[in-house]
């Protein structure tokens, strides 16, 4: 009996089939940090190199042996997919709702992105930090954790962490840089979000809380 395939897996699948139509050399010159090495595409995202074979489109991690995730093969295949031609960083640091097209995802992304992230690290702040600069963040002076990481190169990603007290619980903002939506779909900013989480948990050996979004 076959297993079944998920929705992400099928995505991923019609997504590899697109990129070996795409022209390569055309995303090594729009895409910032995509590099050539032998017979592969290779990139970061948050930290950790991935491959992206030039022939077939299929995606391993240079640093695991682990599968790659279907949410981070979709985050790689639709920054090639989406990656304009007249995108350039701004310097302009804005919280997810306030990117191009994405208010309609606000209210899922308050809860299965900040809420779980602040329980997650919520008393945790050494190993959050531990975590960043493991990812390769660069500390901010502010915040009580403050770090900018790459969720690719061309899309860094600010995190701002405040530990909670007697009057105030603790509470975290992610900022993108308001050119983010030009390199990616507005949609694919919430799954580069789950991976960036993810993988920070992963990093401070700490349990993931139970509300944040699944990552196939």
């Amino acid at each position: 009996m076959e297993t079944p395939v998920s929705n992400y897996e099928k995505n991923c699948q019609e997504w590899q089939k697109r990129f070996r139509t795409m022209d390569q050399e055309r995303l090594l010159e729009i895409i910032p940090g995509l590099c050539r090495e032998g017979g592969d595409l290779t990139l970061y995202h948050f930290g950790e190199k991935f491959a992206v074979n030039a022939a077939t489109g299929a995606i391993r991690s240079l640093e695991s042996n682990a599968p790659v995730s279907a949410t981070v093969r979709l985050n790689i295949y639709t920054l090639f997919g989406y990656a304009s031609p007249l995108a350039r960083f701004q310097g302009d640091w804005v919280p997810f709702q306030q990117l191009r097209n994405t208010g309609v995802f606000q209210t899922a992304y308050q809860k299965g992105i900040l809420a779980p992230f602040v329980a997650t690290f919520s008393g945790h702040t050494e190993k959050l930090r531990q975590a960043l600069e493991a990812m390769g963040g660069q500390k901010l002076p502010c915040s009580d954790v403050g770090y900018q990481v790459e969720a690719f190169a061309c899309i860094p990603m600010r995190v701002l962490f405040w530990e909670g007290d007697d009057e105030f619980p603790a509470q975290v903002n992610l900022l993108f840089d308001r050119s983010a939506t030009d390199y990616i779909h507005s949609e694919s900013i919430v799954t580069i979000a789950t991976a960036g989480l993810y993988r920070l948990a992963h990093l401070a050996g700490l349990p993931l809380d139970r509300r944040a979004f699944p990552m196939p």
